[in-house]
């Protein structure tokens, strides 16, 4: 699915990424929550209101996770398996959720990265969010 040219993009935008996962993830999450409000539900008892101390957490572990899946994208059913099982078995997600960040995240590296979001950057990310929403909701089937 995706060139080794593209996994190799994605590992060294990341590499910029990782040192803000917080931010980064907190402003991804805000922004799904502005834009679906529907997507508020699974947290209505949490605050997650901009820069709360819970949506930089939770957006650091989010973009951790997106990390984790490039750095090893070639075993990414394996390495996301027990994330997709907590999602659907515990958590109870809606998986068309996982579009709904996929996008979010999108738009966030766009305002992050500027010039750097190439379109051959933009496609080759919006593959990759593509696949890893795919594998989070394999355990939905």
């Amino acid at each position: 699915m995706l060139s080794q040219a593209e996994i190799g993009l994605i590992i060294r935008m990341w590499e910029s990424i990782a040192p803000r996962a917080e931010e980064f993830g907190a402003e991804a999450l805000f922004r799904m929550f502005t834009t679906f409000p529907h997507t508020k539900t699974y947290f209505a008892h949490k605050d997650i209101s901009e820069n709360s101390p819970f949506l930089r957490s939770h957006g650091k572990n989010v973009i951790d996770a997106v990390g984790l899946g490039a750095k090893h994208f070639h075993t990414l059913t394996t390495t996301m398996a027990q994330l997709s099982a907590f999602h659907a078995y515990i958590l109870m997600i809606d998986p068309y959720n996982f579009k709904l960040l996929s996008h979010c995240i999108l738009v966030t590296l766009s305002c992050w990265k500027g010039d750097e979001f190439s379109p051959e950057a933009h496609a080759a990310w919006d593959k990759y969010l593509s696949a890893l929403s795919a594998v989070l909701a394999e355990k939905y089937r």
